[in-house]
């Protein structure tokens, strides 16, 4: 076994396997942890550990949390306890870089929570990254949901265990990958156009001046009152594939200060070692798998909203044969190949999928007026507001939406669910002949900062802008998504079983805000 430095230059890859809470208010239990030091320059594997951890309370092992990992209670009634190994974590853990898919949100709580039981306090790393938000946004979702499972079949290296070492050594595997396909397109961007995430020639603009007041960004100025930044295309430019572009937030790779617009790794000093996936920076923390998912059902709050003269844009799809990514119009939707399906979700539970034709079904829908606009009315466990907006339904998209609305309710009871089942489409009594739908707007979060995710673009005559805000900024949106106005909307659909309510939501990826002619 190699020797590591003294330094404590190496990443330190980890995962934990945990119990699965089954009531309201219970933790989470480690049952598993291991970890992999790896040279930062060579990217080889300097030393190993793992163990099973025997939990204080056996009965927190439940059926559901020996199918997520198959670690049962007499696997682990031999184990140590997390104090046992608790010098050996810290060892490992403490002044090094951090590393592993969902740690943010996940494995780095579940560690310092270990330490707290135990009163002793928890290891610090020196800098982290967190493979989940890192590839989401550089690799694109060219994996689908972006999960370990996913990229490890994406790249064909077998099956997830989810177990500890295991897993992290299918981590590192994943990012190997992932760098080298992204190294290689970097090398003949001409080429390699449909999969460039490089933001084109970008403007900022201020706040106070609305949208028609803009600056050219390589002038490198900007003002306290600037919260968006907006980047120039041709009316016929944007694609499918700019969804997956440069969100331009906060890198999910964190220093331990957690300051805004710190270096990639880590600001302290420590030692001569340098470590740099220049390839994938700049990238977000997305939501984790595990938050809690927003009922979308909630019931209108106003009356409608008079009729408006602006023109719509035109659809900015194009021919072609239909592939996986591509967001369909729901008139070129054959309605006998939509199908639904049962899918691997968060440690060992599933959740529906919406396909078409076997591909995740993503619609894009033109001229959509908005009937109502932001909603704050939920929030998610941190207390951010959970985004969303109404807008008219079209006949064609509510023949979609209705149909995979019975196919989905039919598998959800017969797979086994109890839930009350939320129709996607609403229909309120006396305007049933006025249907709206509910797109929710998902947000990244990096510590104390919270943005959007979803790619907003405003469109006039001439051109379509990219607004990219740098805050959390809901009056900003508000004022953009006003009732009345038109936009086209790339959205996919997400079916959720929560708190006894079911349904699929409607994610917006992309929105074109469409200014009307004066």
């Amino acid at each position: 076994m190699a020797v590591t430095r003294d330094d404590r230059s190496e990443i330190a890859f980890f995962d934990v396997e945990t119990t699965v809470p089954f009531r309201p208010g219970q933790g989470f239990a480690i049952l598993e942890f291991g970890a992999v030091l790896v040279c930062p320059r060579k990217l080889v594997e300097l030393r190993s550990y793992s163990t099973l951890v025997r939990p204080a309370d056996l009965s927190l092992i439940s059926s559901l949390s020996v199918r997520c990992n198959g670690i049962t209670k007499d696997a682990v009634v031999a184990a140590p306890t997390f104090a046992d190994i608790a010098d050996v974590v810290y060892d490992l853990l403490h002044g090094r870089i951090w590393a592993g898919h969902n740690i943010l949100r996940f494995d780095c709580a579940r560690i310092r929570e270990a330490f707290a039981d135990i009163n002793r306090p928890a290891p610090e790393p020196k800098g982290t990254i967190d493979s989940l938000a890192l590839l989401t946004q550089k690799f694109g979702r060219r994996a689908g949901d972006m999960k370990m499972a996913s990229l490890a079949t994406y790249f064909g290296l077998g099956q997830q265990t989810h177990r500890s070492l295991d897993d992290v050594r299918m981590n590192i595997e994943v990012l190997k990958y992932c760098a080298t396909v992204l190294f290689l397109e970097s090398s003949l961007p001409d080429i390699f156009t449909e999969n460039s995430w490089v933001s084109p020639n970008a403007t900022t603009r201020s706040r106070s001046n609305g949208i028609n007041s803009m600056e050219q960004t390589g002038q490198n100025e900007s003002t306290e009152s600037t919260s968006v930044k907006v980047e120039t295309h041709p009316v016929s430019a944007p694609s499918d594939n700019m969804m997956e572009e440069d969100h331009s937030m906060r890198s999910p790779v964190t220093p331990k200060t957690g300051e805004v617009n710190l270096p990639l790794i880590e600001s302290k000093p420590a030692g001569d070692h340098h470590f740099n996936l220049a390839i994938l920076r700049d990238t977000v923390t997305l939501d984790a798998e595990m938050e809690k998912e927003p009922l979308p059902g909630e019931g209108m709050e106003e009356e409608q909203t008079g009729s408006t003269s602006q023109e719509c844009s035109t659809s900015l799809g194009y021919e072609r044969s239909y592939s996986c990514g591509d967001f369909l119009e729901p008139d070129d939707i054959s309605i006998s190949s939509i199908s639904v399906s049962l899918a691997a979700f968060y440690r060992g539970t599933q959740k529906i999928q919406i396909l078409y034709q076997n591909c995740p079904l993503q619609l894009q829908c033109t001229c959509l007026k908005v009937r109502f606009g932001i909603s704050t009315k939920f929030v998610d466990h941190a207390g951010r507001p959970r985004l969303s907006f109404v807008v008219d339904a079209s006949p064609s998209l509510c023949r979609i939406l209705d149909t995979t609305d019975s196919l989905a309710k039919r598998l959800s009871v017969d797979s086994g669910s109890s839930s009350e089942w939320r129709p996607t489409v609403t229909r309120k009594p006396g305007y049933y002949n006025s249907p709206t739908v509910r797109l929710h707007l998902p947000t990244v979060a990096d510590g104390e900062i919270t943005r959007w995710a979803t790619e907003i673009y405003h469109k006039d005559s001439s051109a379509t802008q990219r607004l990219v805000f740098s805050r959390f900024d809901i009056v900003e949106l508000d004022s953009l998504l006003t009732p009345g106005n038109l936009m086209d909307a790339y959205f996919s659909l997400d079916a959720y079983d929560y708190q006894q309510n079911a349904g699929i939501r409607l994610v917006a990826k992309k929105l074109i805000v469409i200014q009307a002619d004066r």
